[in-house]
């Protein structure tokens, strides 16, 4: 026997009734041989844990923007955090944590430079709108690879562009929008303490009761909460979900929308704005991975997705690049 047939006899075995065995997946969009040593939802991880666009996580700001310290948060910390959680909370339902985890891996790859201000300035620039979840999905279907799109199983896909307001059509791609609402809130928190925003005896303390005074208490209790109302339909208690709510509209107030640490997010927009001109106005400026996109998909759309694709740093640098006069070298 196979070590991937192997797996797909433990899965029927040991899995929950709800769990998406990945013998009954519905495929890649262009069917490839099967690997000797991995299943199928195996393969999605190695794809997307190998791909540019998962590298350059770690210069995406997730938070705070381009921060100075070693310890916040990047976009690629955040998705190793969601992966964890999620994890723990597919392996305790019995659930298959192998497309969970290329779900999480996979679900922020879309996000723009500068987080959600980068995200809403795409959105106002492109006519057809601009949603990170939904240039997740389009990294992996049509950008990575050279153009050529890592042709991830359905289960991976969906799960991937409804990880923020719709619910997949697999409970592991529902435990990933948990994860990720769970990892945010409470790394954020931790970031802000240390950016100096908010003090720890700032959060709501009711919610501080019900869930916890540290990180890994609070995090321990939200993943509990679902894990104890089974994996028939994944929900927190609505006392753990009211708790949770508080904190993130705590957070939002004090910390999301605050102007001394959102200070710098109309220079990101504006920079943008100015990068998606330059590059709208003669697209042969742009790779030519971006340039053939503009000739199928638009020019619109291209522009999108080569800045989209763009670390915090290296749009800073195209910027300076491009609008920035550069002094006088002798030749």
């Amino acid at each position: 026997m196979l070590p991937r047939e192997r797996i797909e006899n433990n899965e029927k075995l040991l899995l929950s009734e709800y769990a998406c065995k990945v013998c009954d997946s519905k495929g890649r969009q262009i069917p490839a041989p099967l690997d000797d040593l991995r299943t199928e939802f195996q393969r999605d991880r190695d794809k997307l844990i190998h791909c540019n666009s998962f590298r350059r996580l770690k210069h995406k700001t997730q938070v705070f923007l381009i921060p100075a310290g070693d310890h916040y948060r990047t976009r690629l910390t955040h998705t190793l955090e969601v992966a964890q959680i999620a994890r723990t909370i597919s392996r305790a339902l019995a659930l298959n944590e192998d497309l969970t985890e290329a779900i999480a891996l996979g679900h922020d790859l879309g996000h723009t430079p500068f987080g959600h201000a980068g995200e809403r300035a795409l959105n106002e620039l492109c006519p057809e709108g601009f949603r990170h979840y939904e240039q997740s999905l389009r990294v992996v279907d049509v950008i990575e690879n050279d153009g050529k799109g890592l042709d991830l199983t359905y289960e991976v896909r969906d799960g991937i562009l409804k990880h923020t307001d719709k619910k997949a059509d697999t409970r592991e791609g529902y435990a990933v929008r948990l994860a990720d609402v769970i990892a945010y809130i409470n790394h954020d928190i931790d970031d802000s303490i240390r950016a100096g925003i908010i003090k720890d005896g700032d959060l709501p303390q009711e919610a501080v009761r019900v869930l916890g005074r540290t990180r890994s208490e609070r995090i321990t209790t939200l993943v509990r909460s679902i894990v104890d109302n089974g994996a028939e339909e994944l929900h927190m208690s609505d006392e753990v979900k009211n708790a949770h709510d508080a904190l993130h509209a705590f957070m939002f107030e004090r910390v999301y929308t605050n102007p001394v640490c959102k200070s710098e997010e109309v220079k990101a927009r504006e920079l943008i704005i100015k990068l998606y001109e330059y590059y709208f106005h003669d697209v042969g400026r742009m790779p030519p991975l971006y340039a053939s996109l503009a000739e199928k998909y638009g020019k619109s759309r291209a522009v999108c997705d080569y800045i989209a694709g763009m670390t915090d740093s290296f749009a800073i640098r195209a910027f300076n690049d491009i609008f920035v006069p550069k002094g006088w070298a002798a030749v």
